[in-house]
């Protein structure tokens, strides 16, 4: 019986059984802090540079905070229903996607998402460098840099197999310490180099590209940015104890402090541009050239054990939308099967050379999910849902549509995908294909048109293939 109990208490934490109210132990702050762990590590500074490529300071600002947040809040509506229900995303994408829909879905995106982590690891690799040379030792990066990376994922896996209450108390320590280093690192930005020589830099325009061009180019990227949370935001929430707290938590750590690290980077960025004559993404190399020695060691050792935290996090988050797909898999071989992945992209350390194509790729998979689910949860199906269906209990095959697929939420992803791809943005060459990517991004249009369809879709005769648990709804 104490086997069979833990069992069951397992398969809750980082399995896909639902959360009782009284199982929840993460208040506002404990999930608030814990996203906004998860949210800002060294990749925002990474993002930031890339977006500062583009613009000027006042349209950088503008354009960072009012496309993260205005998406953010949009895509995490659905919140309220994983803290309703003690469930994550996938299990009510169960409803959107059919179970091997979810399956592969599930297992694709989280295998794209990982490809952050490989960022993450490679920027600790870069700070513990720096580090190295601040003291006088001198490491060779091409053999030090994949090393020291490695190590960064193998210790955020021992913090994902430690599970939620690690991972709350380790996120309580880095991040209060690291907002304290960003409101510093803007400061010292704007001491290094005057805010009227960052104000003074024009973006350089690539021949043929409009200004508006190149806002929208930046916008593709913060929505992109954005859409990167969303299947992995919905996975923590279930560990709130309330809907109001659990929204508002998620919300605001992507929505508000993740783009103040975004904004922090691109500052940083602008400002060793006045310095250097170049465009830096690498956060450290930053610190080193405008802070002051003492604060440059001390923010490259928060910066670099971010990213640590970030990885314990991030390996839960995906291995637990993973396991939502495929409930039966080992929580724990999971996490070492993606410590071994990430070591492989780390290793490899191509991500970062194809930055804005990688996130806006991942984005193009992501988007007409987070339309459908937001469409779903609030217009088709209208908050309600069958859980005896979406855990496939005998008797309740509402969600099992065609051999495990639904075919119209497929095919919502593929015909969006594919229209995206061909006539609105190719976020392999970087072309725009169409007017409509001015309006939209390529990101953005994967989302509205993804929602659009699918609601369409609910419209026609297919209504009755989609909503077959309308006869199964016990708990609403």
């Amino acid at each position: 019986m104490s086997g069979k109990l833990n069992y069951i208490q397992q398969e809750t934490v980082t399995g896909v059984v639902p959360m009782m109210n009284s199982e929840r132990k993460y208040s506002f702050l404990d999930l608030f802090l814990t996203t906004s762990g998860f949210a800002i590590a060294t990749w925002c500074y990474t993002q930031g540079a890339y977006v500062a490529q583009f613009l000027g300071f006042k349209q950088m600002i503008i354009n960072i905070f009012c496309f993260n947040l205005i998406f953010v809040m949009i895509e995490c509506l659905p919140v309220l229903f994983a803290v309703r229900y003690g469930i994550d995303l996938w299990i009510w994408l169960r409803s959107v996607l059919g179970e091997k829909g979810v399956a592969i879905l599930s297992t694709v995106i989280s295998f794209a998402n990982f490809g952050w982590y490989a960022v993450a690891a490679n920027l600790f690799a870069s700070s513990m460098i720096n580090l190295a040379l601040s003291f006088g030792v001198e490491l060779n990066p091409v053999i030090f840099k994949p090393l020291l990376g490695t190590v960064c994922v193998v210790l955020g896996t021992l913090i994902a197999l430690g599970g939620p209450e690690v991972i709350k108390w380790t996120n309580r320590f880095l991040v209060m310490a690291l907002l304290i280093v960003g409101v510093i690192i803007v400061a010292i930005c704007l001491f290094a180099v005057p805010l009227s020589d960052i104000l003074k830099v024009k973006p350089v325009l690539a021949e043929g590209t409009t200004k508006l061009q190149n806002f929208m180019l930046s916008a593709e990227g913060n929505i992109a940015f954005a859409f990167s949370w969303s299947t992995q935001a919905l996975v923590l929430p279930r560990l709130a104890k309330s809907e109001k707290s659990g929204y508002w938590a998620t919300s605001l750590s992507y929505g508000a402090v993740a783009p103040f690290f975004v904004a922090t980077g691109g500052v940083m960025a602008l400002a060793m541009f006045v310095r250097t004559g170049v465009y830096e993404s690498d956060p450290t190399k930053m610190l080193s050239t405008l802070a002051t020695p003492g604060f440059a060691l001390l923010s490259l050792l928060l910066v670099a054990f971010a990213n640590i935290g970030t990885q314990g996090t991030g390996s839960y988050v995906n291995c637990m939308i993973i396991k939502s797909g495929m409930p039966k898999l080992s929580y724990k071989k999971l996490v070492i099967i993606a410590m071994i992945y990430v070591s492989g992209l780390t290793i490899w350390g191509g991500v970062e050379e194809y930055f804005g194509s990688f996130i806006s790729l991942a984005a193009y998979i992501q988007g007409p999910i987070i339309g459908m689910i937001v469409v779903d949860y609030l217009i088709v199906r209208k908050r309600m849902l069958s859980l005896k269906s979406a855990f496939f209990i005998k008797g309740h095959d509402a969600y099992k549509f065609t051999n495990g697929f639904n075919l119209v939420g497929l095919g919502v992803v593929i015909i969006t995908f594919a229209l995206a791809m061909l006539f609105v943005y190719n976020p392999m060459t970087g072309m725009i294909k169409s007017n409509l990517f001015l309006v939209t991004t390529g990101s953005g249009f994967t989302a509205i048109f993804g929602g659009l369809l699918y609601w369409i879709a609910s419209l026609t005769p297919l209504k009755c293939y989609m909503l077959k648990d309308r006869n199964d709804l016990e708990i609403l």
